[in-house]
Parts: C-alpha cells; sequence; structure tokens
C-alpha cells in the first residue's frame, strides 16, 4: 500500500511540475515580445553611446584644427606686420 501512495504522490507531483512549467502560446508570444523590446533598447542606447563618442571625437579634432588655424592667422599677421614696419 505504501508503495501505490508514493507512487500516486509521485505522479502527482511530476503532473504538477509540468502542468506548471507549460505556457500558453500568448504568454510565450509575451515573452518573446517583451525579450525584443529589450533588445531593441539595448541597441538603440548602444547606437546612442557610439553616436555620442563620435560627436566627442569630431568636437576635439576640430577644436584642435581650430587652434592650428589661429595660431597660422597670427603668424601671418606678425609676418606681415613685420614687413610693414621694416
Amino acid at each position: 500500500m505504501k508503495k501505490l501512495f508514493t507512487l500516486f504522490l509521485l505522479g502527482a507531483f511530476t503532473l504538477a511540475v509540468f502542468a506548471c512549467d507549460n505556457k500558453s502560446e500568448k504568454e510565450e508570444a509575451k515573452d518573446q515580445i517583451e525579450e525584443s523590446t529589450e533588445e531593441v533598447k539595448d541597441a538603440v542606447e548602444d547606437a546612442g553611446e557610439e553616436i555620442e563618442d563620435a560627436a566627442e571625437e569630431v568636437k576635439e579634432e576640430s577644436e584642435g584644427k581650430v587652434e592650428e588655424a589661429t595660431e597660422e592667422v597670427e603668424e601671418a599677421t606678425e609676418e606681415v606686420e613685420e614687413e610693414v614696419e621694416g
């Protein structure tokens, strides 16, 4: 009798585990949509960060070019002033 009762409990437990684990198609679709949404969100955030990095690089490069151009203009101005004075 104990074996029969143990078998019954084991069967009921197994059935309960499988019954709880099964998801309906709607639940699975919902989970997939949530995962896809999260992946898209992460991709957009990554793209935004890459754009910010690229913009920062362009800004730094342009600042360097402006400084170089300013120095060249100053040097040229000094040369012209020296020629005019001389």
